[in-house]
């Protein structure tokens, strides 16, 4: 029996992900390398490790014994890695970040930029995606830390408040409701809503505040971007529920207001989150004490400034 580190590393991802395809992205190379290599891995052990039921992929009983000793594997290399680049401090090291949508776009980059100038030796690499993906990536050990808004279970995660998450209420500068004032709640049931994606935190956001005031939700269109959804609301498409912290350039050239709706702003926070109890790098704890000192900063400035 002989075969690799790589062919392992291609495994595990097939059956974390139940998806040769998904495999494949999440790796970078093509689908029929991930299924030349698992039936290499196959040939080589002389069991089959997946079976198909319909559409479904699902490991044998040989397959989740050698992901079990295979996640043992990788783990000691993990902790290997650690212990090198704990000798090391921090001249050298990386950590890996995951960020919902709006928070990578909009909160990210300004807190990566300070890190860097911390930390210049350290290399930090940003995945943008939708919660549910950031929630899998840190339950998967694929990222030391995670940015984003709402988290709906936080089982084996350990979380803490980053910055304030400000929810209002946007339209055209055109829209009949620019410019009034202490406007119900209850109007906006009239009004088209433009919303995110499933899976968004926003959207979630905005249907969770509407229902808890049992008010429906009128939905004109279904975008995949914050910048589209400004850009629908510019054209006066309806309005939207977005975080302050997307909207200043908008705000400032007056492409966008901010509709004066009793209730809003809804008071939100960003948070930071990492698997609870997993081993950490130098790195990855720099990293989360910078966000700690971070956030009491601009506590500090902001009490300053309030």
């Amino acid at each position: 029996m002989d075969f690799t580190l790589h062919q392992l590393r291609i495994f595990q991802a097939v059956a974390h992900h139940r998806s040769y395809s998904r495999a494949a992205e999440k790796l970078l190379i093509s689908q029929p390398g991930v299924t030349m290599q698992v039936k290499a891995l196959e040939h080589s052990i002389g069991l089959p490790l997946f079976e198909k039921t319909g559409r479904t992929l699902h490991l044998t009983e040989a397959g989740q014994e050698l992901l079990t000793y295979s996640e043992r594997i990788f783990a000691a290399m993990d902790e290997a890695r650690l212990v090198l680049e704990e000798l090391g401090g921090l001249r050298r090291g990386s950590v890996k970040v995951a960020a919902s949508t709006t928070a990578g776009i909009y909160i990210a980059p300004r807190v990566r930029g300070a890190f860097h100038r911390t930390y210049p030796t350290l290399q930090l690499s940003l995945d943008v995606v939708n919660r549910h993906t950031v929630q899998h990536l840190l339950l998967t050990n694929e990222v030391d830390l995670a940015l984003m808004g709402l988290i709906e279970d936080t089982h084996h995660l350990e979380v803490e408040r980053f910055l304030p998450n400000e929810l209002v209420v946007i339209a055209s500068p055109h829209h009949a409701l620019a410019g009034v004032p202490n406007i119900p709640m209850e109007r906006l049931a009239q009004e088209i809503f433009l919303l995110r994606e499933d899976g968004s935190g926003t959207r979630a956001d905005t249907e969770s505040i509407f229902a808890k005031r049992e008010i429906p939700l009128r939905v004109g269109l279904e975008l995949r971007s914050s910048g589209a959804i400004k850009q629908a609301v510019a054209a006066d498409l309806g309005i939207a529920v977005m975080p302050r912290d997307a909207l200043e350039l908008e705000l400032i050239t007056g492409r966008l207001v901010i509709l004066d709706v009793v209730g809003f702003p809804v008071h939100r926070s960003w948070s930071i989150v990492r698997r609870a109890g997993r081993p950490r790098s130098a790195a990855a704890a720099a990293l989360w004490s910078f966000f700690l000192s971070y956030r009491d900063s601009a506590g500090k400035e902001g009490a300053a400034h309030g």
